[in-house]
This record gives C-alpha cells, structure tokens and sequence, in this order.
C-alpha cells in the first residue's frame, strides 16, 4: 500500500515533459542571477539593452499565470512535485539546485554547488541559506523514514565558514517518539564539516489521521516510503 496521500495519476511521461520544458528556461534564469551579481559590464547602454531583453522575457511569460501557487496547486499529490521549492525546485531560479536521494531508511544527501548569487560574507554561503538547505536535507531524511512532518524545532552550529562552491548535504533519522522524529545533518566543504544540524519534525494532525486510518487496514503502512520525487 503507498503512503496515505491522494494519488498523483499524472503519467510519468507528462511530468518529464513539464520537466524537460521548464528546466532549460529555469536555468538560463538561474544563470542570469548569477550574471547580475558577477557582470562587470559597466556600459549604461548594454545594461540598458539587457533590462529591455529581461523585461521584454517577463512580458512573455506573465501572459498567462497559474490560478495558485505551485505547492497548493500540486498538494492533493503529497511531495511528488514541490516544483516550486528555494532549494530543489524544477521551476525556481532560486534553487541551486539540489538532487536530493535518499534510501528508504531515513538517510538523505545531496552533492551541489552554491554559486555568488548565495554568498554572505566575502567568499562564504550566507547562514540564512545553509540553514535553509540543512533544513530541506533534514525533511527528506524523515520522509525517505515514513515520518513526513514540519519543523518543529531547528538548531544550526556553524563549524567554520561554508565556501562557495562545491557542496554535500548529508541527513539522517536519529529517533523517534510518538508524532516527533528527530534527525541530524552536516554540510561539508572538500575539507570537512562546515555546519551541522539537529531538527524536530513534527507529524501534522492531517497525516497523522491518514496514518490512523491506513493503519487501521493495513498496519505495515506506516513505513511506506513518501515520495520525494
């Protein structure tokens, strides 16, 4: 039996279709945030010229706007397509993005890169995102368990300095008790450990009266693996 949420009935072939017609748009934006922190272009005319293109771009793609925001818009399928997500959304320039993979045990990683557009202090990932991305890696973790949940609690140590550049993400499940599972995560840098975290998730009353109701037909339903796809 899968996981205690509507099914998506979309058929993997559309969904790569969507995929494959969003992701090149996504990262040429991606690319274009990048280029607005890094350009030394100092003309007023090219960067004129290059504001029209951008807006020339926003004219063509606010023609037509969804109803709702990604999430909502995909929430009767669970997680299947959290397109919209700051850290691995398909269709958000904001997301490095990361690939996260997990085993079905309650482990998670991810290996990416956080470019210019992500720093803090000079040559270092800003602490608001390394808490975001050990936060996105942490719940990954406790859904790959069969414990999705919200964050209840997150506590951050900041090791040393998070570099720019090439990252990994690991995540694991610790324990858990009733509607809490606790799980740990470190970021890490080629030379180590930069940050690490301990977060609490926390099973929302709406997936816990689906477990109860699963359960109740079928008790080994509660470490289906939720997808993360």
């Amino acid at each position: 039996m899968s996981w205690p949420f509507a099914a998506d009935d979309t058929p993997d072939e559309v969904i790569e279709a969507e995929t494959a017609r969003w992701e090149p748009l996504v990262g040429s934006v991606r690319a274009l945030v990048d280029a607005c922190v890094t350009s030394a272009v100092d003309d007023d005319r090219e960067l004129a010229a290059a504001r029209r293109d951008v807006e020339s771009a926003l004219a063509r793609l606010r023609a037509a706007t969804l109803p709702d925001t990604l999430g909502r818009l995909h929430a009767p399928a669970g997680r299947r397509r959290p397109w919209g997500n700051p850290v691995i959304g398909v269709r958000n320039p904001m997301a490095p993005p990361l690939v996260v993979h997990t085993d079905g045990s309650g482990r998670a990683e991810a290996d990416f890169v956080c470019g210019a557009a992500y720093e803090g202090p000079p040559g270092l990932v800003h602490g608001g995102v390394v808490s975001l991305l050990l936060d996105q890696v942490l719940g990954h973790a406790v859904a790959s368990a069969g414990r999705p949940g919200m964050t209840g609690t997150l506590t951050i140590t900041y090791r040393r300095g998070t570099p720019l550049g090439t990252l990994r993400a690991e995540a694991w499940v610790e324990r858990e008790e009733g509607v809490k599972t606790w799980a740990r995560a470190h970021l890490l840098d080629p030379e180590g450990v930069t940050a690490e975290a301990e977060g609490v998730f926390i099973l929302p009353r709406a997936v816990r009266e689906r477990i109860a109701a699963a359960q109740a037909a079928e008790p080994s339903a509660l470490r289906d693996v939720f997808d993360q796809r």
